[in-house]
C-alpha cells in the first residue's frame, strides 16, 4: 500500500480514537463516559475506513470502504447531540427519538441504496478515489452540521449562565476541540461538492477526542501520575497500531494485531492501576481531613463542660460556695489538677487538627523575652516546690527582643517546662535566655530522665515520647511535634540535647532577635 497524507491522517484519527474510546469505557461508569466512548468509536470507523481509502486503487474497494466510513460520520453527529444533552442534563427525549430515526434513516441509505455513496472518482488528479454528492448527501450534510451547530449553542449558552469555573473550562475545551477537530474533519466535504482543494487541515482530527476526553476526565488529569501513565500507554499503542496497519501479509496482520490488543489491553490497565492509587490517596486524604475536623468539633464540646467542672470545684475549693472540710477541700483541688491536665491533652489535640486542616495562623510580633520567660516560669513555682524540684531563671541578656507570637511561645515554652518537671525526679530545672550568633536562645535544661540517643531524631515527631510508660505519665504524644510546628512557624528553630539516659536534657530555643 503506498501511503500518502490523508492515509497517514486516517491512521492516526483511527489510533487516537480507538484508545480514547478505551480509555472512557475502562475509567468512567457514567453516561457521558459511555457516550463519548461510542463517540470516539464512531470516529475510529470514520479514520480506518480514510487510511484503506487513501491507500487502494481500486474504485470498488474504495467505495467499500467510503460506506464503511459513512456509518461512523453518520453517528458522530448523533452521539455529539446526545453527548451534549447529558453533559448538560437536559431532557428532550422527542427531540432525540426524531434524531435517531434520522440517523437511523441515513444508515440505511448509506448501506443498502446508491442515495449517500454513488459512483466513484478520482480526486486532485490521481490521488484517491471518492464520491460525488448523491441524492441524499446535501440532506445528510444539512442534518451533520445543523446538529453539531445547536449542540454548540446549547453549549455557549450553558456557559454564559454557569458560574462553576470547572464546568465553564471544560466547555471551553469542547469549543477548542471543534476549532481543531470539526474544522479539520470539514475539509473532507470538499472534494464531495467539488472543492479540488487538499485536506491538510484533517491531521488535527485525532485532537478533537484526546481534547474532550481530556476536559471529561479534567480532574483526575491533573495527577502528573496519571498524566505520564497516559503518555506513555497512548505512544505504544499508536505504535503498535501503525505496525498493524502497514503489514504487508497475513502472518504480520495476525502479529501485528495481536501487538495491538496486548498494548491496547495493558495501556488501559496501566491507567486504571495508576487513577485507582490516585483515588485512594484523594480518599485517604478526604477521610485525615473529616477526622480532624471532627476532632476539632468533639475537642470543643469537652472542653466546655470540662472548663464548666473546673469552675464549680475553685468555688468549692476558695470556699466561695461555704465552709468546707479539708478533705473536700483536697478532692476539689484534685478536680482542678486533672482538669488542667485534660484541657492540655485538649489543647494538643486542636492545636494538631488545626496543623492539619491549615487554619494556624501567626501574629509575629516584637516579644521581650525577658519579661515573658519570666511570667511562664512564675505559673509553674507551684508545681515545682510541690514536687520538691528547684526552677529557676537565668537571665544573660535583659531586655532582649525577639520576633516571636507571643501566645504560641509561650504554650511551647510552658509545654516544654511541664515535661522537665514531670520527668525529673530529684534536682530541678533552669531556663535561661541568652544571645548566641545574632539570635535569641531560650534553653530548659533539667536533671531528669535525659534521652537515649537513638530517640532524639525522633523526638519531635506526632506521638513520639520517651520514657513516657516508664515514668508511667499521661501525655498525647502530640506535645514536641507542635512545639517544632509553631516555632518554625514563627521563623526559628527547636533542637533537643542530652547526655544520655540518666543524665537530663536540654530544649534549645532560638528566635531571631528585633
Amino acid at each position: 500500500m503506498e501511503l500518502n497524507l490523508v492515509a497517514v491522517a486516517g491512521m492516526l484519527i483511527a489510533a487516537t480514537s480507538l484508545f480514547m474510546a478505551s480509555l472512557m469505557f475502562s475509567l468512567g461508569k457514567t453516561a457521558q463516559n459511555r457516550i463519548w466512548g461510542l463517540f470516539c468509536l464512531a470516529v475510529f470507523v470514520w479514520g480506518v475506513s480514510f487510511y484503506f481509502i487513501a491507500s487502494t486503487s481500486s474504485p470498488q474497494v474504495a467505495r467499500f470502504w467510503w460506506i464503511i466510513s459513512h456509518i461512523g460520520v453518520i453517528l458522530i453527529p448523533v452521539l455529539f447531540i446526545q453527548f451534549v444533552y447529558e453533559f448538560l442534563g437536559k431532557k428532550n427525549n422527542a427531540f432525540l427519538t426524531c434524531v435517531y430515526a434520522l440517523g437511523v434513516l441515513f444508515l440505511f441509505a448509506d448501506l443498502y441504496t446508491n442515495w449517500i455513496i454513488n459512483q466513484m472518482s478520482f480526486v486532485f488528479g490521481q490521488f484517491y478515489y471518492d464520491s460525488p454528492p448523491a441524492l441524499l448527501y446535501p440532506e445528510f450534510f444539512i442534518f451533520f452540521q445543523v446538529l453539531i451547530i445547536y449542540g454548540h449553542y446549547l453549549l455557549y449558552r450553558a456557559y454564559r449562565r454557569s458560574r462553576d469555573e470547572l464546568f465553564r473550562q471544560q466547555i471551553r475545551h469542547f469549543f477548542m476541540a471543534t476549532l481543531v477537530g470539526f474544522l479539520g474533519g470539514g475539509a473532507s466535504f470538499g472534494p464531495v461538492f467539488g472543492f479540488d482543494v487538499y485536506p491538510t487541515t484533517i491531521l488535527t482530527v485525532p485532537l478533537y477526542p484526546v481534547i474532550v476526553g481530556y476536559a471529561i476526565l479534567k480532574y483526575r488529569l491533573f495527577d502528573m501520575k496519571v498524566v505520564t501513565a497516559q503518555i506513555i500507554a497512548a505512544v505504544i499503542f499508536i505504535f503498535t497500531f501503525v505496525r498493524f496497519l502497514t503489514s504487508t501479509g497475513p502472518i504480520d496482520y495476525l502479529l501485528n494485531g495481536g501487538l495491538v490488543v496486548i498494548a491496547l489491553a495493558l495501556g488501559v490497565y496501566l491507567i486504571r492501576s495508576v487513577m485507582h492509587e490516585v483515588e485512594l490517596r484523594e480518599e485517604i486524604e478526604k477521610l485525615s481531613n473529616e477526622k480532624s475536623e471532627f476532632m476539632t468539633f468533639a475537642s470543643h464540646e469537652i472542653r466546655n463542660p470540662i472548663t464548666a467542672m473546673r469552675g464549680y470545684a475553685s468555688l468549692i475549693f476558695d470556699g466561695t460556695v461555704g465552709e468546707v472540710s479539708p478533705q473536700v477541700q483536697d478532692v476539689a483541688q484534685k478536680i482542678l489538677v486533672n482538669g488542667d491536665t485534660v484541657l492540655s491533652l485538649i489543647s494538643e489535640f486542636l492545636n494538631k487538627s488545626k496543623v492539619e486542616l491549615g487554619q494556624i495562623s501567626y501574629s509575629v510580633t516584637d516579644v521581650d523575652i525577658e519579661k515573658t520567660i519570666r511570667s511562664i516560669v512564675e505559673g509553674f513555682k507551684a508545681h515545682a516546690l510541690e514536687n520538691g524540684l528547684s526552677l529557676e531563671v537565668k537571665i544573660d541578656f535583659p531586655g532582649l527582643m525577639a520576633k516571636a507570637d507571643e501566645a504560641k511561645l509561650r504554650e511551647v515554652v510552658g509545654n516544654l517546662i511541664d515535661n522537665s518537671l514531670k520527668y525529673t525526679k530529684k534536682g530541678g530545672v533552669v531556663v535561661e535566655v541568652e544571645k548566641r550568633n545574632g539570635m535569641a536562645r531560650v534553653i530548659i535544661s533539667d536533671t531528669g530522665v535525659g534521652i537515649a540517643p537513638e530517640t532524639l531524631p525522633n523526638l519531635f515527631q506526632k506521638f513520639s515520647r520517651a520514657d513516657a510508660q516508664k515514668m508511667n505519665l499521661l501525655g498525647t504524644g502530640l506535645g514536641l511535634y507542635l512545639a517544632k510546628t509553631f516555632i518554625e512557624g514563627m521563623g526559628g528553630k527547636i533542637w533537643a540535647e542530652s547526655d544520655g539516659k540518666d543524665k537530663g536534657s536540654r530544649f534549645i530555643i532560638e528566635l531571631h532577635i528585633v
